[in-house]
């Protein structure tokens, strides 16, 4: 992933509990990143995990929007990597009491995004093209598609017109390995993440109401305007300045 930093906060970890207990008892009892947990829970299936760079990023920016945003269902966070080509699964639903995967799937991009690889993103109404970047779930309806999911962009001139734009969460036949053994690829949305069929009401229940949902490209028009990500940036350099200053 580009321009996406590690994360200093097992670090800051022990340096505070270093600080309060000289004596360094009970440093091992201190929690490590939520990602590392996952990671260290599920590392006999790591293909079963996105990226542990990317799930930290994810892992990130869902601490931050926690502080603002009503995010009630705090339990789970659902990841989707559009790095990677459609005929592969790239979501996640992650549990993030018990530390697994709920679900890994397949899932659509945009008509107007790309072929197999999902390339170009947009905000803009009738563009038929996905929006990556950070996003609250909502409530659930029955449209043509059957059960499906609304989402609300929280990144201004990123995703903020989803709502508008009436990209959500639904099943799909064109979502299926039978596509792809036909097609080399899944078929296209106009702008949702469509996910299968036979798993989309399942999914869409363990995510709705109120859960994180991270949309990550390597596209460079997203990752120096996104908001969150910026602000996760400019807390990884506050960090630094933080161990530059104690040490």
């Amino acid at each position: 992933m580009k321009r996406i930093k590690p994360l200093m906060v097992l670090l800051l970890l022990v340096i505070a509990s270093t600080a309060n207990n000289p004596s360094g008892a009970n440093l091992r009892e201190k929690p490590a990143h939520p990602a590392d947990k996952i990671i260290m829970t599920i590392e006999g299936n790591p293909e079963e995990l996105p990226g542990k760079e990317l799930l930290q990023t994810a892992l990130e920016g869902y601490e931050l929007l926690k502080q603002e945003q009503p995010i009630r269902r705090q339990d789970v966070i659902t990841i989707i990597d559009y790095s990677l080509p459609s005929n592969q699964k790239r979501l996640w639903v992650l549990d993030l009491t018990e530390a697994k995967v709920l679900v890994h799937c397949l899932v659509s991009h945009g008509r107007n995004s790309g072929d197999v690889m999902a390339e170009k993103f947009s905000n803009h109404p009738g563009s038929y093209a996905s929006s990556p970047g950070f996003y609250i779930t909502g409530e659930t309806y029955q449209g043509k598609h059957g059960l499906s999911l609304r989402l609300q962009g929280v990144e201004d001139g990123i995703n903020d017109k989803a709502r508008e734009r009436a990209i959500v969460i639904h099943g799909a036949d064109y979502v299926s390995d039978r596509f792809i053994e036909q097609n080399g690829r899944l078929g296209r949305s106009l702008g949702c993440p469509a996910v299968p069929q036979e798993l989309s009401g399942e999914l869409i229940e363990n995510i709705r109401d109120g859960s994180c949902l991270f949309v990550y490209t390597p596209s460079e028009s997203y990752l120096s305007k996104s908001p969150v990500l910026t602000r996760i940036s400019r807390q990884h350099h506050d960090e630094s300045q933080f161990i530059d200053a104690r040490f």
